[in-house]
């Protein structure tokens, strides 16, 4: 069938075979991964932030999903809660780099990237292990940390802790350490929120417990002077408080309050300033009310 034409049909080209699997060049990979903001996949601009499983993202995006609240909508953004589980990073500009678009025979780096380590120089293109002090934010690469040996912060001279230390796209087992790492800081922090609010729990139980009720015989009976003349007792309770210092402190607003009494009986008060209050004698055979409680538009 067919063969037109004097062509000979191959077994290879009649017989089907098992399509090979598309491999992804690991330059095209690393591309998409450093260059890419990994929650809208736009390119990478300053300021350019972390998460705790290292990965990129631009700092503007992840504040408006937080803000929208759709950071937990995506699979990669879903761990970060607020903005402790990020950190803006210190990058090095790589002052060769050259963003622009292919241009006919012009040969162009694709390993090139924006961003170096500040000592070695090495591309941030996937290809170099490249880690973040979480403390200051600085990124550098692990081969200059290797052959540093240093106890201080290569970006910054700042502190160094090795449990503060993320590698940007580590591999699965890295990976899964610091998802581990990470939940364990959240349980933490749950137990230590639960006890302190235990503990105050138990300090409000122990300062209800102290306080007691006044007996009736000891009940102090107040005289107070109404407008008419005639004198009311009340009852007034008073209970101790759990400090010395309010227990003071009531006390003496307690005989300060018997002490004065009422207005028109104290001697040294002028008959002027008397006469302002309503249990005045003036105040008494005044028709109309007092001032204060006149409708302004009434003057």
């Amino acid at each position: 069938m067919g063969a037109d034409g004097g062509t000979i049909p191959k077994r290879c080209e009649l017989v089907k075979k098992k399509k090979k699997e598309e491999k992804v060049e690991r330059e095209v990979a690393n591309a998409a991964k450093w260059k890419n903001c990994q929650l809208t996949n736009e390119p990478l601009k300053k300021p350019v932030v972390s998460c705790r499983y290292g990965r990129l993202f631009n700092k503007e995006s992840i504040l408006e999903a937080m803000l929208e609240k759709k950071v937990t909508q995506n699979e990669t953004t879903k761990h970060i809660k607020g903005r402790s589980d990020f950190k803006e990073l210190k990058l090095t500009d790589n002052k060769d780099y050259n963003d622009g678009p292919d241009r006919g025979m012009v040969y162009k780096d694709h390993n090139d990237t924006p961003w170096v380590c500040p000592v070695t120089a090495l591309p941030m293109n996937g290809i170099n292990v490249f880690k973040v002090n979480w403390i200051c934010g600085c990124v550098v690469s692990e081969k200059a940390m290797v052959e540093s040996k240093a106890d201080r912060c290569l970006g910054c001279d700042g502190a160094l802790e090795a449990e503060k230390i993320v590698q940007l796209y580590p591999p699965e087992e890295l990976l899964d350490s610091y998802k581990r790492r990470h939940t364990e800081e959240i349980a933490a922090k749950k137990a230590k929120k639960s006890e302190k609010a235990k503990s105050k729990e138990s300090q409000l139980e122990a300062i209800s417990s102290e306080e007691q009720e006044v007996p009736e015989e000891s009940a102090d009976l107040l005289a107070f002077k109404m407008p008419g003349g005639t004198r009311t007792t009340t009852t007034l309770r008073m209970k101790p408080s759990a400090t010395a210092g309010i227990t003071e402190i009531n006390e003496r607003k307690r005989k300060l309050f018997l002490s004065k009494g009422s207005i028109q009986d104290d001697p040294k008060v002028s008959n002027a300033v008397k006469s302002m209050f309503t249990t005045s004698e003036e105040a008494k055979k005044q028709k109309t009310a007092h001032w204060v409680t006149h409708n302004p538009l009434y003057f």
